[in-house]
């Protein structure tokens, strides 16, 4: 039995003590919000006990705490987590900074615990079977499309740190590969940071991929395709159809097919990763290491000139607004 604990009761944290809650071999010990309002709804979609400061949950001993706290947070709630031998996750983007984010990552290594970053979508049944379809094939390009109406809840970061992180991961992880060029286009339209973002990049190994990412669009859509040498793969991410196109001949002819995708909630199966990479020792499935790679290079997409290819990576501690 693991005692977890939940930082945080937003959306996000009563939804990860909502998951807890109900997984077999888990002990929910409760969840932390400052907010009286926060806690009173976390007990009433949850039920668990709620504290108002982290050192009151600290003091029942959990074994492993989420943290969905703000950004600007994660660092201060992690290291005090860590310094007590408590296993983390952390949810993205993993510090303020891409220093903020190295110290995690080296006290969680410096004190042997587990450290795992909440990039959700690779959970997500449709991307997990778009990487199982590309799996040994040549990956010539990737593009990704995720837009949707401006949240109410969003004021102090904008859709690169938002929803195009969640993006630069999985072009990392499809292509098992560091993103090395940037080109980003941004504007700001409607919002008080960039609410429109145009990104395109340049893996390591070669492939060329784009993020088209707003806050203008009225309904949400998220998409992915895949070109490789052998196939071309779309994915929707919310109905979690995809389809695949192979077997291409000269006459412009291909036969097309649409893959089994799985139907688990990709919270659960993040949560589930997470407390297995506690109870094994293994690596978790999201390292430290690869929450600090993704954020360097949203980071990156802030910094570069609008129209720059290939400026070297920022190594400093360039912070995003939280």
């Amino acid at each position: 039995m693991l005692r977890v604990g939940v930082v945080g009761a937003g959306v996000m944290g009563t939804n990860h003590a909502r998951v807890l809650a109900g997984l077999p071999g888990v002990e929910l010990v409760g969840i932390v919000d400052p907010l009286p309002a926060h806690r009173t709804r976390a007990v009433e979609i949850v039920g668990c006990p709620t504290f108002a400061t982290l050192d009151e949950m600290l003091a029942v001993s959990p074994d492993a705490v989420t943290i969905a706290a703000p950004t600007h947070l994660h660092r201060e709630v992690a290291l005090a987590c860590i310094a007590k031998k408590i296993h983390v996750l952390v949810e993205k983007p993993i510090a303020s900074s891409v220093e903020e984010g190295n110290e995690i990552v080296a006290a969680a290594r410096a004190a042997g615990v587990t450290l795992m970053v909440g990039h959700v979508e690779r959970f997500n049944p449709a991307v997990a079977a778009i990487k199982q379809a590309i799996k040994d094939e040549e990956i010539l390009s990737i593009a990704i499309t995720r837009v949707g109406p401006f949240p109410p809840r969003m004021s102090n970061v904008g859709v690169v740190i938002d929803l195009a992180v969640h993006d630069i991961d999985l072009i990392r992880w499809f292509t098992e590969s560091d993103i090395v060029d940037v080109q980003p286009q941004l504007a700001s339209a409607v919002a008080e940071r960039e609410d429109i973002a145009l990104l395109q990049f340049r893996t390591a190994s070669g492939v060329l991929a784009h993020i088209n990412t707003n806050w203008l669009t009225p309904f949400k859509a998220r998409s992915v395709t895949v070109a490789t040498r052998g196939k071309y793969i779309q994915g929707d991410l919310l109905t979690r159809q995809v389809t695949e196109c192979f077997g291409f001949q000269r006459d412009g002819s291909y036969s097309m097919r649409h893959l089994s995708v799985g139907h688990d909630e990709p919270l659960r199966a993040e949560l589930i990763a997470f407390l297995d990479a506690v109870r094994s020792g293994n690596a978790p499935a999201v390292t430290g290491d690869e929450g600090v790679a993704s954020l360097e290079i949203a980071i990156k997409c802030l910094d570069a000139p609008a129209g720059s290819i290939a400026a070297p990576l920022r190594k400093g501690p360039r912070a995003v607004a939280s």
